[in-house]
């Protein structure tokens, strides 16, 4: 399998962060650094990078740290420009003395790694994919905000005052909620029992609502699947949620000749949170490990 520094001239490590971008722009064949530069993350920063690699003749391809994160305004900007746009994951720092941190040294990494890596991925593509990677975070959120209120729900049940708990100890989560959520103010109630029943009101109420929300998220990603994969909802244990983390998770392989497609790998359980994988996406959802075909 031909590498990056046989297709390439220029490697352009690019170190993302909020405010600034950092970029190191390496020669492929010897890895020795050309020049680097620390730009605002701003349409003017991007402007300016793609400018100082113009400067710098020969094929290129960037290589981005967090394409999806802070370093996506800057991904769009080259994609729009037609430049070749590898997908780092971004890692864990090692520690340095006194604690410094080198935005030149993680970008010249950056490049660095993509001209040692025999596959590499490119950066998320917008649409469906997009569109359901929003989709399953704000519903990941809801159903830990979720999660949350329950176990608060129950603990406040068990400190209860002895008129609350009960009535309320003994049910199951959702009649729990529904009880809550019913519960009425009493004009003769003491302090701490009007406090127990304002807050076991409040945290009810709270799920329901974002018990709803996980609903209609769960709705848009079925519709977003069904239009994009339907395939992927007619094999065995595959639903609405496992086909969309397999879809979001997959990288894309490099286009271009760079490198061959990317299998999708087998999945973790449901129960656990996608795994890194290194080309920075998560790893595949269950009921899939029949399928070797490269993401599409």
């Amino acid at each position: 399998m031909a590498m990056l520094a046989d297709l390439v001239e220029l490697v352009i490590g690019v170190d993302t962060h909020k405010d600034t971008h950092t970029a190191a722009i390496l020669a492929a064949a010897t890895g020795a650094v050309v020049t680097q530069a620390t730009v605002p993350a701003t349409p003017a920063g991007d402007q300016q990078l793609l400018q100082l690699a113009g400067r710098h003749p020969g094929q290129r391809v960037w290589a981005i740290e967090g394409p999806g994160g802070y370093g996506a305004g800057l991904t769009r900007f080259l994609a729009a420009h037609t430049e070749q746009v590898v997908e780092l994951d971004r890692p864990k720092r090692a520690a340095r003395r006194h604690g410094a941190k080198s935005d030149p040294l993680d970008a010249t990494r950056a490049a660095r790694e993509a001209l040692a890596r025999e596959q590499l991925a490119e950066p998320r593509a917008a649409g469906h994919r997009a569109a359901l990677s929003v989709r399953l975070a704000a519903r990941r959120s809801a159903v830990q905000a979720a999660t949350d209120a329950q176990r608060q729900l129950h603990a406040l049940v068990v400190a209860a005052p002895d008129t609350l708990r009960g009535r309320l100890r003994g049910l199951t989560t959702p009649r729990l909620v529904n009880a809550c959520a019913r519960l009425r103010q009493r004009t003769d109630a003491d302090p701490q029992t009007a406090a127990s029943v304002a807050s076991l009101r409040a945290l009810a109420r709270r799920i329901q609502l974002l018990d709803a929300e996980t609903a209609e998220h769960t709705r848009a990603i079925t519709i977003l699947v069904r239009a994009w994969r339907p395939d992927l909802l007619s094999r065995t244990g595959v639903g609405p949620i496992v086909a969309a983390t397999v879809l979001c998770a997959c990288p894309i392989p490099a286009a271009a000749g760079l490198m061959l497609p990317l299998p999708c790998s087998a999945a973790p359980p449901r129960s656990r949170p996608p795994a890194a994988t290194p080309s920075g996406c998560g790893s595949t959802a269950p009921g899939t490990a029949s399928s070797t075909r490269p993401c599409t």
